[in-house]
């Protein structure tokens, strides 16, 4: 059994599960990338897992510690050779060693004379052998700051999914959004300092934002170094959370100096390195500065690039997982970025281009780099031998002579396949205009193979937009994207937008709401479900959301978690808002609705299996729009806390007053329930932010127009729950906007009612005395005031429903309460009830009904459960609720005669509350009505002085009662001697006896019998002298005065004052926020005051109760009319957009802005001359080169003019003088940068792929050059390659014999096969044909069955593509077409449903499975009828010197969409083969088809005069 087989036997279950087995195998075709598509839960991803296990990378913890322990050794080998075999060759200290590089010391103990192996030749295949690594770790480097990293020594044969696996799982990596691979030079070279600056910026840029993982070689030495240092001065420059770059480093474990030290059977934890260059030789130290090492072993030591097989497969797997971020799943992107470099660069780079991996090759860096970067905008044509020889005598001058021709002939060859495959290639120059950084060059390297890449429709620009949002590189997005060359639709920005808001990424939700987005299209019903669905778990909203349905499982007794739903998120959402708002998303009825879809094309919702049902929907069939879905996406980015991506879709909001109050509100109430208190502090201050931003527009507003800015205070508001803007900031206790000028005017402006708000107060006041004033000029009416007359019963009811008035009469009222209350309680208080007694009951009465009306006064429908806990808030009311209880006791005991008296004192007492209540009155004042409040502050202040104050006076009193009393069992004088003598205490009155000096015993009781004295303290029997120690009662009496009356009272003082100050600054604020509840309370009140509200309640009963006529709505609301609030929330929004264009004006203004904005145009002006002082430099080499070529073409021209004057007799040759070398025009390189390549190549080049496909077989290199048989080539030594096909009975021998090949007759018929070349006769030579075309490097027939041409048919069958109208579409003002295209089984690529002709056949086999066996022959009529676009030569990549491809292209078009031929062929297409997958595809140039099969469709295209 293999090794690899090995492996994967031991790889645990979950293993296999996270890395299929498929990643191992080499594909067959170049790697192409997939579209995205949003994932459906992020909970779930990979990402998120991973991140939620991934701890602090060091220290490992001991659980990992023991994972890694017990999992490595299982599943990761080593390579040791066991058999010692002396070498040739000796050690750097001459010792002798063994074929594998080690000494026999380092060799296992049985390895020297092994009997199985004796007397054979050493063969690293069975040589060497696999056993557990014992080398894997945390790495630390000594002397470096205590640097750490991880290793692993793994064999070379170690599966990829297998390191991948350790990675991701066990050293707790992310899952990269891009791999980076840096290759170039091994050794020290030396970079220009600004192109080095320039590459360190830009690499650790790229990498970090975009999350990339960094390889490298691993070692302390040339690029790896380079990118080490990179990494080291970022991360200095950075901070903890910002400086976590992952660099790995992929070293050979046979030329790691000082490896003996990693070496660990049970794991380094950390393992200690030391790295020293002075003495590591031949061999390299690690760079300090890679975060993780994997050390590739085969076993060998001393011998470099056993890693580059292995970092290939490893690089090459992880390009083909899938990592989700930002709401897509992508196909990890990879891009090779090369330095300076040798031949081992120049092959990773063939082979990254041939896997189709955009390379990045920086020029300036030297050698390979500099040779591909200097002839890379030259047409393939131009890069000849010589060039290339040339370059290299230049640019690797040391090591020119290590250079044999054949290794040119292969540069060459290699080179031009390199550049011929511009689209992923890159090059970085220095100072190229919009490519100063090369983190950019990097992503604009991606995006350009990703556009140039073959992709059907749309998918490529799906491809490129979701890298950049998975990269979060809006700028990139903007000059690489949304650019002229193709157009958005806003419904293809939908998907991105949804991973753009889950992800967090702010610019890009505003770049696509420029872009067009429309939100009410891009919000529905389900999306907004999926949005809730994908809510970080850490956030709070999350939890209730949760909560909410745990409540509902418990609630339906399901055993199952309910699915989340829009009205579990409105009931989480009115509790965040107050229950003044009505649901913002209506429960759904039990009643079937139909299932919908959402319209967005592919974004799959989190619906578990089920589409989600509309909940409300406009029409069937259609998708449920949300009412308002600005408000949507507001909400859902405020309860996350997201302040850059709320005030992007608050600034697109047009109830923006409205939305920024509620904001604020539910900002407030998470706060409350937050228990991290950093998100706590960020929550209040955004919810500061929202406040002043509704301050500002309703600034704006009032100053334009102050009566259409108080209709903005009192609208309903549909969107947010029938509330207003005014309850909302009543509701969050937004102070600032309440006092605000305008917000206090309409405030007034409701207290005045329909009087002027100028009529001074005593002039309501004596017309409230005397009312026929009014009809007088003393008070005047806001109607008159505009000029609009009033009755008389008018002008009465104006003025007695003001609510000033309403409050200034139940003033009077209430005073006249109090006054024939105490007047009873002083006066006529008789046994019998008198009948002022009785008016006091009367009036009470009607005081019970104002506040039972109150009680159940319901406008909005909250109910009387929710109306009675509102109700009971009230400080007030429940200052009102315990009077009216006490007097109702009090009342009880008065009308018992037993009780009387008792009953009077209750009364007393209701007395006391009901003038508390006074308070409440002076609120509207504004001189009393801050001290109330102050005075309400400091009552708490006063409550909790007194849990200090209650310590002292009760230890004091019972130590006093101690020493003084000897057993008093009287409780009411423990109290008095204990609490209530030292409470006096504090305020002067000390206790006679305490001192025994001013003793009587007189006004004591010696046993405590006299209930009306206190018992007498401890004394003497003779004398009846005190005996108790006066010394401690006075020290302890000076302790309790020192600390009650100077430090606790002082303290209460200093509490107070501080309370005072605290409060005396926003005092004004506070008094005018809570007028508002004064001014609502009595706007809505009955006009008349006790007890003649009783007739008010009256009528209010008949109206209710009696004649069922609903209730008049009495709040501050207003319900205006469609139009009127259309208009008003227009005017709105302009205001809105105005003030954040001054607030975007004084943001620039501001003094740092502008410090900001000079320094950074001051580094743009820097970096502008430095970049043009390269371009100066590069100007006038241009214009060298030019003028060279123009002299050179001069030199030309003139001597053909002599050649031809010559030729004529004009001149004998003798004095002609020299015009310049001919040779000097052969070599000149000249640079063809703007000029266009040409679009034909002129040879094949299919053909001459180096490696042939199917096989491990290598192609003898030929350059564009040696192509044609014609020109000499006497290096050309081709291998010889024929593939022996067992399932076909027809086929040309497998060896080359000449015996064999001289049956085979060429140019003719030969039985059934037709070796006749549509080019015509063709040369035949050592009994093999050769190829029409030239050379291909290969000889034999490859996988070809017969020498000679191989014949293929290809059906090209198309028609146009229409509208669902059935008119045709056109791009360009040219009609499009559609192509039948098909996916064969085994097969990653689409192709032309043909192939190659069986011998005696007039269908391709492929043909056949396509289409159904009755319908051949009616497809052979469609070929006849159709118009031959090709006949002949193929570029195929199975071509051989000896085989090649000639096919016959047929074009078979179908014109109209009712064609009946082309009905009938699909409805046979459907009826095929169901491994075979076969479509109707928009054809283009970007159709992913085989090269060669791109070319037919071009020519089909030219012949129908339709878009290519």
């Amino acid at each position: 059994m293999s090794a690899r087989g090995r492996c994967a036997k031991v790889l645990p279950s979950e293993l296999n599960k996270v890395c299929p087995e498929r990643g191992d195998e080499p594909a067959t075709q170049p790697r192409k990338m997939s579209d995205f598509e949003v994932v459906p839960n992020l909970q779930q991803s990979s990402s998120s897992v991973s991140k939620s296990r991934r701890k602090a990378h060091f220290p490992t913890g001991s659980n990992e510690k023991e994972n890694l322990i017990s999992w490595i050794p299982e599943n990761i080998r080593k390579k040791e050779c066991t058999y010692f075999v002396e070498s040739s060759q000796t050690s750097d200290s001459g010792r002798i060693v063994c074929e594998c590089g080690y000494l026999r010391e380092q060799h296992l103990d049985d390895a020297a004379k092994p009997p199985i192996f004796l007397g054979k030749e050493w063969d690293p295949r069975r040589h060497i052998q696999e056993m557990p690594t014992d080398a894997f770790g945390d790495i630390r480097f000594t002397g470096l700051g205590q640097k750490t990293g991880k290793y692993v020594r793994v064999s070379s044969d170690t599966p990829p999914r297998v390191i991948y696996h350790l990675m991701t799982q066990h050293w707790g990596l992310d899952a990269p959004n891009l791999l980076i691979s840096v290759t170039g030079g091994a050794k020290n070279f030396i970079m220009k300092p600004r192109l080095k600056n320039i590459f360190r910026q830009g690499l650790v840029k790229v990498a970090q934002t975009t999350g990339a993982w960094i390889i490298t070689g691993g070692s302390h030495t040339g690029v790896m170094k380079q990118v080490g240092e990179a990494v080291r001065d970022f991360i200095l420059s950075c901070s903890h959370k910002e400086g976590d770059i992952v660099t790995i480093g992929i070293a050979t474990w046979g030329t790691v100096y000082n490896r003996d030290s990693l070496v660990c059977p049970m794991g380094g934890f950390p393992a200690e390195y030391v790295l020293d260059e002075e003495n590591q030789g031949s061999l390299s130290c690690l760079d300090s500065n890679h975060s993780h090492f994997i050390l590739v072993d085969d076993g060998t030591h001393g011998r470099y690039g056993v890693e580059i097989p292995l970092r290939t497969r490893l690089e090459k797997f992880i390009s083909e997982q899938t990592k989700v971020k930002g709401g897509v799943a992508i196909k990890i992107p990879i891009v090779c970025v090369v330095l300076e470099g040798g031949p081992g660069t120049l092959d990773t780079i063939y082979n990254a281009i041939t896997n189709g991996t955009p390379c990045v090759i920086v020029e300036g860096s030297g050698r390979v780099a500099d040779v591909i970067a200097q002839v890379a905008n030259l047409p393939v044509a131009k890069i000849t031998i010589a060039l290339i020889q040339k370059k290299l005598s230049i640019l690797f001058h040391d090591t020119y002579e290590l250079f044999t021709e054949s290794k040119l002939v292969e540069w060459t060859k290699k080179i031009q396949d390199i550049v011929r495959s511009r689209q992923l290639l890159t090059i970085f120059r220095e100072g190229k205009y919009g490519q100063q950084d090369v983190d950019v060059a990097i992503l604009q390297a991606l995006f350009k193979a990703s556009r140039n890449q073959d992709h059907f429709g749309r998918e490529n620009w799906d491809h490129q937009l979701k890298l950049a949002v998975a990269w979060n590189r809006v700028d990139i997005a903007r000059s690489e994207i949304f650019t002229d060359d193709h157009d958005w639709k806003p419904s293809d920005l939908h998907p991105v937008m949804a991973a753009a808001l889950i992800s967090n990424k702010p610019e890009f939700v505003k770049l696509f709401l420029e872009q067009g987005v429309r939100l009410k299209e891009f919000v529905t019903w389900d999306t907004l479900v999926y949005l809730y669905d994908n809510l970080a778990p850490s956030c709070l909203f999350h939890s209730k959301l949760q909560k909410v349905l745990l409540e509902e499982r418990e609630h339906t007794a399901g055993s199952k978690m309910p699915r989340l739903q829009m009205h579990h998120v409105s009931q989480v959402l009115r509790e965040l808002l107050g229950c003044s708002t009505q649901p913002l998303y209506p429960k759904p009825k039990h009643t079937e609705r139909p299932r919908l879809s959402i319209p967005v094309p592919h974004i799959k919702l989190n619906v578990q299996g089920s589409s989600l049902r509309s909940l409300c929907k406009r029409s069937a069939g259609r998708v449920t729009f949300t009412m308002d879905p600005v408000r949507d996406l507001l909400i859902w980015a405020v309860v996350q806390n997201r302040k850059e991506l709320a005030e992007i879709i608050w600034a697109q909001s047009q109830d923006c007053m409205a939305a920024a109050l509620a904001c604020s509100k539910i900002l407030k109430e998470l706060a409350k329930e937050e228990e991290d208190t950093d998100t706590t502090d960020d929550m209040l201050a955004l919810a500061e932010e929202y406040e002043h931003k509704a301050i500002g527009v309703f600034t704006d507003c009032y100053r334009k127009d102050e009566e259409r800015a108080q209709k903005l205070l009192t609208r309903v508001s549909e969107a947010w729950g029938k509330t207003t803007c005014l309850q909302l900031a009543l509701e969050a206790k937004n102070m600032n906007f309440v006092s605000h000028g305008g917000v206090q005017a309409f405030l007034t402006k409701v207290w005045w009612g329909k009087l002027c708000v100028d009529n001074g107060l005593w002039r309501v006041i004596t017309c409230m005395l005397f009312f026929p004033l009014l009809y007088t000029n003393l008070i005047t009416f806001s109607r008159e005031k505009r000029l609009q007359p009033m009755g008389c019963l008018t002008r009465l009811r104006a003025f007695f429903t003001a609510p000033i008035v309403i409050f200034l009469m139940n003033i009077l009222s209430y005073f006249t309460f109090l006054l024939l209350f105490a007047y009873v309680l002083m006066v006529d208080f008789q046994p019998m009830p008198t009948w002022r007694e009785y008016l006091i009951y009367f009036w009470l009465f009607s005081l019970v009904c104002e506040e039972t009306r109150q009680l159940l006064y319901d406008p909005d429908g909250l109910g009387v459960v929710k109306m009675a806990s509102l109700y009971i808030k009230d400080f007030w009311n429940k200052l009102d609720i315990c009077a009216i209880l006490v007097f109702i006791a009090g009342l009880t005991c008065r009308l018992i005669p037993s009780t009387l008296y008792p009953g009077r004192i209750i009364l007393s007492l209701a007395f006391i509350i009901f003038c508390l209540r006074l308070m409440h009155i002076f609120t509207v004042s504004k001189t009393l009505g801050p001290k109330i409040i102050i005075v309400k502050r400091m009552m708490k202040d006063v409550f909790f002085f007194l849990f200090l104050l209650a310590v002292w006076v009760v230890s004091f009193g019972v130590a006093k009662q101690a020493i003084l009393i000897h057993n008093e069992e009287r409780v009411e004088w423990l109290f008095r001697g204990v609490v209530y003598h030292s409470y006096l205490t504090i305020f002067g009155q000390i206790p006679s006896y305490i001192d025994g000096v001013n003793f009587n015993i007189d006004q004591c009781s010696p046993n405590g019998t006299d209930p009306y004295k206190p018992k007498c303290p401890e004394t003497n029997a003779d004398n009846k002298k005190p005996i108790f120690p006066e010394w401690l009662t006075v020290i302890l009496l000076c302790l309790y005065l020192l600390f009650t009356n100077i430090l606790l009272l002082n303290l209460l003082i200093a509490m107070f004052n501080y309370t005072f100050q605290q409060v005396q600054e926003h005092t004004d604020q506070i008094w005018k926020f809570q007028r508002h509840d004064l001014i609502e309370e009595y706007h809505g009140r009955p006009p008349a005051p006790p007890p003649l509200i009783l007739l008010n309640h009256l009528q209010l009963l008949v109206r209710r109760g009696l004649l069922r006529r609903p209730a008049t709505h009495h709040k501050l609301k207003e319900k205006l009319e469609k139009n009127e609030e259309a208009a008003l929330l227009s005017w709105e929004m302009y205001l809105k957009e105005n003030y954040l264009q001054h607030q975007q004006c004084q943001e620039k203004q501001n003094t740092e802005q502008m410090i900001r904005d000079i320094a950074q145009r001051v580094d743009v002006l820097a970096e502008l001359l430095d970049l043009d002082r390269v371009k100066r430099t590069g100007v006038v080499e241009q214009r060298l080169g030019s003028l060279e070529d123009q002299v050179q073409q001069s030199a030309q021209a003139l001597r053909w003019m002599m050649q031809a004057l010559r030729g004529n007799g004009f001149s004998s040759g003798e004095d002609v003088p020299p015009v310049g070398s001919s040779k000097a025009l052969d070599t000149k390189e000249i640079d063809l940068a703007g000029r266009p390549e040409e679009s034909q190549p002129p040879y094949h080049v299919l053909a001459r792929n180096l490696l042939y496909p199917g096989s491990h077989t290598l192609r003898f290199p030929v350059p564009d050059e040696k192509v044609p048989w014609e020109v000499d080539f006497p290096l050309y030594d081709p291998p010889a390659y024929s593939a022996d096909h067992k399932d076909m009975a027809v086929q040309d021998p497998f060896s080359l014999s000449l015996e064999s090949l001289l049956k085979i007759n060429y140019n003719t018929m030969d039985g059934l096969i037709d070796r006749q070349s549509f080019h015509g006769l063709y040369a035949v030579q050592d009994g093999l044909p050769l190829n029409p075309m030239g050379r291909t490097g290969l000889r034999g027939r490859g996988k070809l069955h017969c020498f000679g041409p191989n014949h293929a048919l290809h059906p090209v069958v198309t028609r146009w593509r229409r509208n669902l109208d059935g008119s045709i579409i056109r791009k360009s003002l040219k009609k499009m077409l559609e192509v039948l295209v098909a996916q064969y089984p085994l097969s990653d690529v689409w192709a032309l449903p043909g192939g190659s002709l069986e011998p005696g056949e007039t269908l391709p086999l492929k043909l056949k499975w396509i289409l159904r066996r009755e319908f051949w022959p009616q497809f052979q009529n469609l070929l006849k009828q159709g118009t031959e676009v090709h006949k002949g030569y193929l570029d195929d990549p199975r071509n051989t010197d000896n085989a090649w491809v000639e096919t016959v292209a047929i074009s078979v078009h179908f014109d109209t969409q009712n064609d009946v031929e082309m009905k009938r062929l699909n409805s046979f297409l459907q009826g095929c083969d169901p491994e075979l997958c076969i479509r109707w595809q928009v054809l283009d140039k970007r159709i992913p088809l085989h090269a060669n099969h791109k070319e037919l469709l071009h020519k089909v295209s030219t012949l129908l005069g339709a878009y290519y």
